[in-house]
């Protein structure tokens, strides 16, 4: 379960993109062999359009509460599973028109030349929500006739219809029986030191679902946290005990907002805060790749994070401070009545997913627009405010203190969590959506 001796948990290398994802960021590029020059980056809002309205419709519909019955979407939803279904859908039915980059898995025979992007966005993702959640149709029906009803009748809607229609039957036959049903067996906690200590803890399927871009989904699994008896372990105890109380003196006021503004559950938090990335005046192929990019490597990330939480089945800093007693190390003291500032999330502790898909998406964009300079905005509901980023790396920093100073994660957690999530990226980017 613990790794006395530790490595780092490398972080691929990106040399090997930079020529065939040159100019990604500028409309769809071609093949230059230069690498794209570090331009800033600042993200304009200017508006909804098809993929950003589609990518809405898409997550009311997956974050329904789960149904008693139903296809295996409906009973266990997954939104970040199932958004990168329908955006690599929306991405294969653009790309068949476009054709500046190859597609993630399927070319429609429908012909392309004439036909309506806008018109394929909407068939692909409609038909995708239909396969995948066949009685939630009220979430989507009207969406779609009204969608249609705005477009032009002719042979360019036609055209974009057919394409968006063959391309996700496509895919969901690609994605279909993706292991989410899997069979588990009642769950049992452990009960020595640094063991996980969840009754019935959420997000074991996630392991067993098919990769979108990964070999396997232990391809980048964490090595594994600090041994109990460490001076690391020591220090990541420590860390979390003084910063992460929910009573803590030494937490400043802006570590307390960063820790609750990222409390908002993912499945809503993240789905409407990177629409604002598909938001933009590019073209509709540059949004539908950008946000199948994304997805992707969110989905991946995650479960690839689940994955390594249940194969370590580390303890949380709860049971951690609050039996520092039972780990055989002297640099940790008990604190029987201690507690976090924020609910601690019923799922082993190591790697922290929030930084494992933080480092997923950083890399994502960074990539994309060739520049780690990029300046966006994001909101939380939780807290009802908006923060300001003005790098991706800055991304990355505010979910590591986040989870440490809301006393639910130790700092190894969060830098392996990262580092997982950044190499997710580099292979997802280095093995799909490149140019021609």
């Amino acid at each position: 379960m613990t790794r006395s001796l530790r490595k780092p948990l490398a972080i691929l290398s990106v040399a090997c993109l930079h020529a065939v994802l040159a100019g990604c960021g500028g409309g769809g590029g071609g093949g230059s062999s230069e690498p794209a020059a570090e331009q800033p980056v600042t993200i304009t809002v200017a508006g909804p359009n098809a993929v950003s309205v589609w990518n809405e419709v898409a997550t009311n519909t997956i974050n329904l509460p789960a149904s008693a019955t139903g296809t295996p979407e409906e009973q266990r939803p997954n939104t970040a599973v199932d958004l990168a279904t329908v955006h690599v859908a929306i991405y294969d039915a653009v790309m068949a028109i476009a054709g500046t980059h190859r597609p993630y898995a399927i070319t429609p025979t429908a012909a392309a030349a004439g036909a309506s992007p806008e018109a394929a966005v909407a068939a692909a993702a409609y038909r995708v929500l239909l396969g995948l959640f066949p009685s939630r149709a009220a979430q989507y029906q009207a969406a779609y006739d009204t969608f249609l009803a705005s477009l032009p009748n002719g042979f360019a809607k036609t055209q974009g219809l057919a394409i968006g229609a063959e391309v996700a039957a496509g895919i969901l036959t690609l994605r279909a029986n993706d292991g989410r049903a899997v069979a588990l067996a009642p769950y049992v906690p452990g009960s020595a030191p640094g063991q996980f200590r969840g009754i019935n803890p959420i997000g074991r399927p996630n392991a067993f679902i098919k990769p979108f871009a990964l070999t396997t989904i232990d391809q980048f699994r964490a090595p594994g946290p600090p041994a109990l008896s460490s001076a690391a372990y020591a220090a990541d105890l420590n860390e979390t005990k003084a910063l992460g109380s929910a009573t803590s003196s030494v937490r400043t006021t802006e570590q307390t907002e960063v820790a609750r503004f990222n409390a908002e559950s993912s499945n809503a938090y993240w789905p409407r805060n990177l629409r604002t990335f598909a938001m933009t005046n590019r073209s509709v192929a540059e949004q539908a790749r950008l946000m199948a990019m994304l997805w992707v490597a969110h989905a991946d990330a995650q479960n690839a994070c689940f994955e390594s939480k249940y194969f370590h089945q580390f303890w949380r800093p709860i049971s951690a401070i609050t039996l520092a007693d039972t780990d055989g190390n002297d640099a940790t003291a008990v604190d029987a009545g201690w507690t976090s500032l924020l609910a601690t999330p019923n799922h082993p502790e190591y790697p922290a997913a929030h930084c494992c898909i933080a480092g997923a998406l950083a890399e994502t964009l960074r990539i994309y627009f060739g520049t780690p300079n990029v300046t966006f905005d994001l909101t939380s509901t939780f807290t009802g405010t908006t923060r300001h980023f003005t790098t991706t790396q800055s991304l990355v920093d505010e979910n590591q203190i986040a989870r440490i100073a809301g006393g639910i994660h130790f700092r190894t957690s969060t830098l392996d969590g990262t580092a997982l999530g950044k190499n997710v990226a580099n292979w997802t980017l280095t093995h799909n959506f490149q140019p021609k």
